[in-house]
């Protein structure tokens, strides 16, 4: 395991507010931040804003403010859900930053000078809310509409400087072929596959269409296209432009590039061969997750159904953070399908997974120390039974799965611990054994170990569940933050003596309307 982590989000274009995609993107990659953290991983998390472009400048206008203006309010909205969402990432790059923009100058004129970029006119169908012109292949499948947002392609023709993306197929083609996870999930890595074997086509470098962009060097009235521009913010952040920022250039290659599957084309096929073109590293892996839907229906402006700050904002306040960002892990999109966001599922993951498991099997361990030892760790005469190999066993599943960006699964392993803490205290019964003084010193085993189990399982759902994790350890006495990661979870962090407090994690709620 290499001492640096790193990993992205896209940025977000500052056209549109926050909303449930932009969370739930910048909510896995906090989750994986703070699980390499943990471990003892530099980590380095990056996230920010895409501020260029024609949708800008049009709403700029629309609102009677500079594009600059518009930017700023907008990426300011950004910075403020990180912090409403308690977002831990290392940095927020906007790309209309001088550090972005003398950088992106510099890695187009390294293209230029490798031979990869060329001037020419092109007409073709172009997708203007994606600013993307599509091959005509792919535009009569998509019935001459956009594939993302339903609207006419329009024929355009412009002159513009271009990318050699043709000259780099066979090296994608054996990229795909040598990394079979350069691209996950699989299926994702099949669409960009099939889209590779069609051919490729040269790609824009610059607009003449607008001005709000960075300027070309040395050919005045073009800008850099928006996409260009966007994609090297990765590098940018690093000051891998120019060699600015040292300290910061061992988190490149990145271990993720987390984004929406919609972009996938561009991060899985065009920064890659931009990297080839600069003979820079590629990232590890592109990891392109599906959408949510709301209420079975898919969200759109139209319907007025998207789950906005305001929405998120409510189940945050009526079921905690920890709550939510358990759904948005557990529950979300990560793989290749679409994702219902229901009110029923969001209250039957809570009730399920953090009332009645976590909560209450925290809550029934300490109770019955609290009751039966005064609130003391009792002493475990046998040794921790089968638990210490049993916990290894579970703490090593979970770092391969976080390792691999498997969510999920390592969500499965820290809550599947407590459900069977639940039924070892259910087969064993510490609360009748207690009845009987003369089996004190069985009761007193049990209760030690299942304490013990509490706090690595604890420790394990920290990255999903920090503020109330906290809250447990207070509870049982775990000074263990203060530890390396390898000395936290061996077995054996609490002992005999320490004070330990009945703790209630996630109170009983009614069900939240749907909406």
């Amino acid at each position: 395991m290499k001492s640096t982590a790193s990993i992205t989000t896209p940025i977000y274009y500052v056209n549109d507010k926050p909303h449930i995609g932009h969370v739930f993107t910048t909510t896995v990659c906090d989750v994986w931040a703070r699980a390499m953290r943990m471990q003892g991983r530099d980590t380095f998390f990056l996230t920010g804003t895409d501020e260029h472009g024609v949708k800008v400048e049009k709403s700029a206008l629309a609102h009677g403010v500079t594009p600059q203006e518009w930017a700023d309010r907008n990426a300011a909205e950004f910075r403020r859900v990180l912090q409403l969402f308690d977002l831990t990432n290392d940095d927020f790059i906007r790309t209309t930053e001088p550090r972005h923009e003398a950088q992106v100058q510099a890695l187009v004129e390294r293209l230029k000078a490798a031979g990869v970029l060329y001037k020419g006119a092109f007409e073709g169908w172009y997708d203007e809310g994606e600013e993307n012109y599509l091959t005509e292949t792919r535009a009569k499948e998509s019935g001459y509409k956009s594939p993302v947002n339903g609207r006419p392609l329009v024929r355009a023709k412009e002159e513009n400087w271009y990318f050699r993306l043709s000259a780099f197929a066979p090296r994608l083609m054996e990229l795909f072929t040598s990394r079979p996870d350069f691209v996950r999930p699989e299926a994702r890595r099949n669409e960009v596959l099939g889209r590779l074997r069609e051919g490729l086509q040269d790609v824009p470098m610059t607009r003449t269409n607008f001005s709000w962009g960075i300027p070309m060097p040395g050919d005045q009235g073009h800008v850099i296209y928006v996409w260009i521009d966007a994609l090297f913010n990765y590098i940018t952040a690093l000051g891998l432009g120019n060699d600015s920022t040292p300290k910061r250039h061992p988190y490149w290659p990145a271990d993720f590039h987390v984004i929406g599957k919609e972009i996938l084309w561009f991060h899985a096929v065009i920064w890659p061969a931009l990297l080839m073109a600069l003979e820079m590293p590629l990232p590890q892996c592109v990891f392109a997750h599906s959408f949510w839907i709301h209420e079975g229906q898919k969200m759109s402006k139209s319907l007025g159904n998207f789950i906005d700050l305001p929405a998120m904002e409510g189940y945050v306040s009526k079921y905690g953070l920890d709550a939510f960002r358990w759904f948005m892990v557990t529950r979300g999109p990560l793989d290749s399908t679409d994702t219902d966001f229901r009110a029923l599922a969001f209250h039957e993951t809570y009730v399920a997974d953090l009332v009645n498991t976590v909560g209450n099997c925290s809550s029934r361990v300490t109770a019955m120390i609290a009751k039966t030892f005064d609130g003391v760790m009792p002493a475990d005469s046998f040794a921790g039974g089968e638990w210490p190999a049993r916990c290894a066993t579970v703490v090593q599943a979970w770092q391969r799965h976080m390792q691999q960006f498997e969510l999920g699964p390592a969500a499965a392993a820290a809550i599947g611990l407590l459900r069977e803490v639940d039924g070892f205290i259910n087969r064993t019964e510490p609360f009748k054994l207690a009845k009987d003084p003369s089996r004190r010193d069985e009761v007193s085993s049990i209760l030690a170990q299942c304490a013990e189990a509490v706090r690595i399982a604890g420790i394990l759902l920290e990255p999903f569940l920090p503020h109330r994790m906290k809250d447990l350890q207070s509870a049982i006495g775990d000074q263990a933050p203060t530890m390396d990661w390898e000395s936290r979870v061996r077995w054996g962090g609490l002992k005999p003596g320490t004070r330990i407090t009945k703790v209630a994690l996630y109170p009983r709620l009614e069900a939240a309307v749907a909406g």
